[in-house]
């Protein structure tokens, strides 16, 4: 499952699917402030609004809508704050990745197999 090695192994397909998988967002300082900014937004409104503090309190994550999917991710799998997206979306699928993930993300799947 995990060798794509470098970013240049992989090319997102856009389809949203890892924006769709419930879970936790993680958000560092930086990303609260430029996703705040980017929303027009002072940063305790934002975090009121769109945060949640993690299980296990170490940090806050982006909140989800009820079907699990990110409170970010448009109807048409666009992302709301693709200018100033959390640096763990950014990061993906190097610095994150989740059980299944190769059957769950098609750019993955599709980029495994271009692997000589």
């Amino acid at each position: 499952m995990d060798t794509l090695e470098t970013k240049s192994d992989f090319v997102c397909l856009r389809c949203g699917a890892c924006c769709r998988e419930s879970g936790y967002v993680h958000l560092t300082d930086e990303d609260i402030d430029a996703l705040a900014k980017f929303l027009e937004m002072d940063v305790r409104s934002f975090t009121e609004r769109y945060t949640r503090l993690t299980h296990h309190r170490q940090g806050l994550s982006l909140t989800e809508q009820d079907n699990g999917a990110c409170i970010f991710l448009e109807e048409g799998g666009d992302c709301h704050v693709e200018a100033a997206k959390p640096e763990q979306c950014r990061q993906f699928p190097f610095t994150w990745r989740y059980a299944d993930m190769q059957h769950i993300c098609k750019g993955w799947s599709i980029n495994e197999k271009e692997k000589p």
